[in-house]
This record gives C-alpha cells, sequence and structure tokens, in this order.
C-alpha cells in the first residue's frame, strides 16, 4: 500500500472522531502515505499529526463547488491505492468516484455507492433501526426519554461512531477499533502553561446547533455552585465569545476567566487534557476530550448518546435531564430552536446533577 486518502469534510467534532482510523490505518501500514480530505477549519487539528502526510482543504463557504473540482483534479493526479469515504453526501461521493483510485471505499447511504468498489452497511446498531426505522425515529419509537430501562438498552445495543467508521476498513484490517488521537505539539502546550498555574475545570458552552447548548442559565448556576479552589476557563471558537461572556457577566463567582477565540484547536485540546474536569454540550470540545483521554461531562439536551457520539474518555460522565420527555430526542444533529418552543430537555438539567462528576473525580 502506498498511498490512502480519508474523506471527512463534516463538523470539526467528525473530523476529531475519524482520527482513529488513522490510528488503525497507520498500525496496518505504516509505510503508507496516508492523506485526509476535511473542510476548512478543521485543517488545524493536523499541524505537525505523526500520521498525516498532506491535508487537503475544501472550502465549502466561498466557490464552494470551484474548489470542488480543483480538490477532484488534485486527488486525481496523485493516484492513490485506497480513497475511503466517511460521508454519506452526493459531493464525497463524486471525490470518491472520479478521484481514480484502485480501491474506493464508502457506506452504502452515499448517493454514489453503488460506484465504489467496496460498499459497507452504514448502521447505528440499535434494535430499533434494525427493524428498519430511521436512527433518530427508532430511537424516539425505542424510549420516549434517555433515562428510561428502553432508552438504557438501546444506549448498549448501539454502535460508536468509531465503530461505524472502523467498518470501512475491514478488508485493509483486523485489528480492534482504535480511540481517536490527536497530537498537540510542546508549543501548543506551552501555549496554555499560563493557564495552568492552579486546579482548573473547562466549560465549553457552545454548540453549532442551538437545541445542543445547555441554556446559560443553568451554565450560570453550576459556575456559581463550583467549590472556589477551582479556576474556571470559559472556551470555544470564536463565534462563541458573546455567549462565554454572557455566561461570565452573570455569575458571582471570581475566578472565571472567558478565553473564547483565544486558542486554536490543538491549544484547545492541550488545555483540555489537563483539566480536572471539562462540562461540554454534545459537541466538538467532547470529543476533542475523547481525543486527548480527558475528564469529561457531556450534557445531552436534545440528543442522546444512543446515537454514537459519546465520550469515550477513562472517565466520563453523561449529564441529561431526568424528566420523562416525550419530543427527545428530537433530531439525531440538534435543531435551530426546540420544535416544541419549551427546550425542557434543557432547562430542567439540575445543577445537583452537573455537579456530582466533581466528586468522582
Amino acid at each position: 500500500m502506498r498511498r490512502i486518502l480519508v474523506i471527512q469534510t463534516a463538523f470539526i467534532g467528525d473530523v476529531v472522531l475519524a482520527t482513529a482510523m488513522l490510528e488503525n490505518l497507520h498500525a496496518a501500514y505504516p509505510s503508507a502515505k496516508i492523506d485526509i480530505l476535511v473542510r476548512q477549519g478543521a485543517d488545524e487539528l493536523f499541524t505537525d499529526h505523526p500520521y498525516i502526510n498532506e491535508v487537503h482543504v475544501w472550502n465549502k463557504k466561498k466557490n464552494k463547488y470551484q474548489h470542488l473540482f480543483q480538490i477532484i483534479q488534485t486527488i486525481r493526479r496523485i493516484n492513490y491505492d485506497v480513497v475511503i469515504n466517511v460521508q454519506r453526501y452526493l459531493a464525497t461521493g463524486i471525490i470518491t468516484v472520479l478521484s481514480g483510485a484502485k480501491k474506493t471505499i464508502g457506506f452504502n447511504k452515499n448517493p454514489l455507492s453503488f460506484l465504489f468498489s467496496e460498499v459497507v452497511a452504514h448502521q447505528f446498531g440499535s434494535a430499533a433501526e434494525a427493524a428498519g426505522g430511521a436512527a433518530e425515529a427508532g430511537a424516539r419509537a425505542a424510549a420516549q426519554n434517555s433515562n428510561s430501562a428502553a432508552a438504557q438498552n438501546l444506549n448498549r445495543a448501539s454502535l460508536h461512531e468509531t465503530s461505524r467508521n472502523h467498518a470501512l476498513l475491514a478488508s485493509l484490517t483486523t485489528a480492534p477499533v482504535a480511540k481517536p488521537a490527536l497530537y498537540p505539539s510542546a508549543a501548543n502546550f506551552a501555549a496554555v502553561q499560563k493557564f495552568q498555574g492552579a486546579p482548573y475545570i473547562c466549560m465549553s458552552p457552545g454548540s453549532v446547533w442551538e437545541t445542543k447548548k445547555m441554556p446559560a442559565k443553568n451554565w450560570i448556576d453550576l459556575i456559581n455552585a463550583v467549590p472556589t479552589n477551582y479556576t474556571i476557563y470559559l472556551m470555544g471558537a470564536p463565534n462563541e465569545t458573546a455567549l462565554c461572556a454572557e455566561i461570565l457577566s452573570g455569575s458571582s463567582r471570581g475566578g472565571v476567566f472567558n478565553i473564547a477565540g483565544e486558542l486554536n484547536l490543538l491549544e484547545a485540546a492541550a488545555l483540555i487534557k489537563g483539566a480536572r474536569l471539562n462540562y461540554v454540550n454534545d459537541s466538538a470540545p467532547m470529543h476533542l476530550a475523547s481525543a486527548t483521554n480527558a475528564p469529561v461531562a457531556a450534557i445531552y439536551c436534545s440528543t442522546i448518546p444512543a446515537f454514537g457520539y459519546g465520550p469515550l474518555s477513562a472517565k466520563q460522565f453523561i449529564i441529561e435531564s431526568l424528566e420523562p420527555l416525550a419530543c427527545k430526542p428530537c433530531g439525531l444533529h440538534g435543531k435551530k430552536a426546540c420544535p416544541l418552543g419549551h427546550f425542557n430537555c434543557g432547562h430542567s438539567i439540575t445543577t445537583a446533577q452537573l455537579l456530582a462528576p466533581l466528586s468522582l473525580i
């Protein structure tokens, strides 16, 4: 095997989970050059990555399709032995089919999968989906709320996203699925050392999806209840600075700092790695914690762990509403707003629930 391309142009968290494949591929083919195609912004995850030869970057926000065909031309010139498409969308199917690779592997739910040389069934692994329902509809039918016994059974029956992705490697390696991994550099760790003088907690209140965000008031109540021996860092992307500022201004506790937008992704991973605990929504920071094996309290509002995107850290805690909510989950990826207008899956999470993991680490 000379050269391999992995395609994952979804959000940052999805790309982090795909790094498990890179671990397996490098172990199986240590002399092969492994490349990855990601959307612009996710490329910084792979700065000085020990197993990545080249990062192809797709700018989806500007001249999206013009850039798409430029990428296809670049990929065709490289003449890959294998192209592995982790996504289920037409555009990446086009890239895969036109790549010129000797072997093309992808999921059966990609519209162009009939043109791939190897097709793998994409499944969430739940009994509900096996019966023929879509993931979110099946989950809702099997369990009206994610704290019920039915939901717990569904969680156990479901595949993690890393296992779903690993199925794409069945013809390439027989090794078990690896854990996702990121490699912050010495410079990344040095950049966050100024934040690490005292025991600290990281809180990441943002998400791409509104219904994945625990309400600001819940974050404020949590901050005010955290023992004062901990420094608290509010983290996020540059566009989450205002949210973190709102939470900071609403708290009455000292020792809380808004550093949203100040760190790149690998610096954020370095800071997360050293935290006593990381409070995160079902979003990218949870996966950064998994990739650095950092202790994490993962907060689920409108989604559920049974979808297979849960934390993988050795020390992990799942926090969800204890109310029996027939409307949860309302979607696989979250929504722009609560469809029913009440957002009880977020508002009903209690401070006591949120504090509990601190006593266990």
